[in-house]
């Protein structure tokens, strides 16, 4: 008796997911009505009339090679996704690690680095404000700027060649200095930078900072990083998150070598931690009181 009650249930499971498939199949029929008729025909007459090996030899064929593949196709499918291969092939990768300490008596204090984030932040209203009538000034006829893929022309318009080719002055730029923004670097105004569109300036702003991992700090640096700073659209794309956190990484490794708190490139260094911290909120990057 016990026995046949369990079969009974079982045939009553199996009765009960066969009717569940057959409703969701009714569903999908629903939510898909056919667009074209496609004639009924006999499984013996579809053995032995075509084969889906072979291609349709007439429209309803195709129609009926469709509807084959269709039913053979699961109702639900599961991608099989490696981690290790997207790991592999991701192209932006963001470091976690944060800046090193300053030593004693170098780092800014906090009221300071507010006054900071606020002028900062009137900068970049302006700039927004008056970008549309600086765009539509015309450039000088000196002022030739490169294409927004061409890296060295980049670094040779902003930092000029003096820094670019690391030579030093020559007796006749001493005895008449003249603004030859070939030699100095052209600086960054509003006439220039307007005229850049946001994937240019994330372009600049990564051969500024990628020359700036190998090299010093220099005056023509910090003025073009901070106008590209200012130019820079909230919210971050990756790639404009990434190098940020890059360059103030670096600000703060050039910092921890200073010997002497008067040295002139301590004040940039530390305004360039504090856009990225606190404006552009990487706090975990910010210097502490």
């Amino acid at each position: 008796m016990a026995v046949a009650t369990l079969s009974a249930l079982q045939a009553g499971k199996q009765m009960k997911k066969k009717n569940s498939t057959m409703k969701m199949k009714s569903d999908v029929e629903e939510l898909m009505p056919r667009l074209l008729p496609v004639e009924s025909r006999g499984e013996k007459e579809d053995g032995g009339d075509y084969s889906l090996n072979e291609p349709p030899r007439n429209p309803q064929e195709y129609l009926r090679h469709v509807q084959r593949e269709a039913s053979l196709c699961p109702d639900v499918v599961v991608a099989q996704i490696d981690p290790k291969k997207l790991k592999k092939n991701q192209s932006v990768n963001v470091s976690l690690t944060g800046c090193r300490a300053a030593p004693q008596g170098f780092s800014p204090s906090l009221r300071w680095q507010q006054l900071q984030v606020s002028s900062f932040s009137e900068v970049r209203q302006s700039v927004t404000k008056h970008r549309q009538h600086w765009r539509a000034q015309f450039l000088d006829d000196n002022v030739v700027m490169p294409k927004p893929d061409d890296e060295e022309g980049w670094k040779r318009f902003c930092l000029g060649e003096s820094v670019y080719l690391d030579a030093s002055p020559s007796e006749g730029d001493a005895v008449s200095p003249g603004l030859d923004y070939v030699k100095m670097g052209f600086p960054p105004f509003l006439s220039i930078v307007s005229k850049l569109s946001q994937s240019t300036v994330s372009a600049v702003l990564e051969y500024l900072i990628n020359w700036f991992q190998e090299r010093d700090f220099v005056p023509q640096l910090g003025r073009w990083l901070y106008a590209l700073l200012a130019c820079l659209e909230k919210p971050l794309l990756p790639e404009a998150h990434s190098l940020i956190r890059q360059l103030a990484r670096r600000c703060s490794t050039v910092r921890a070598n200073l010997e002497n708190r008067d040295d002139e490139r301590l004040s940039a260094l530390n305004l360039m931690i504090c856009i990225v911290a606190r404006y552009f909120e990487q706090n975990d990057l910010a210097d502490k009181e």
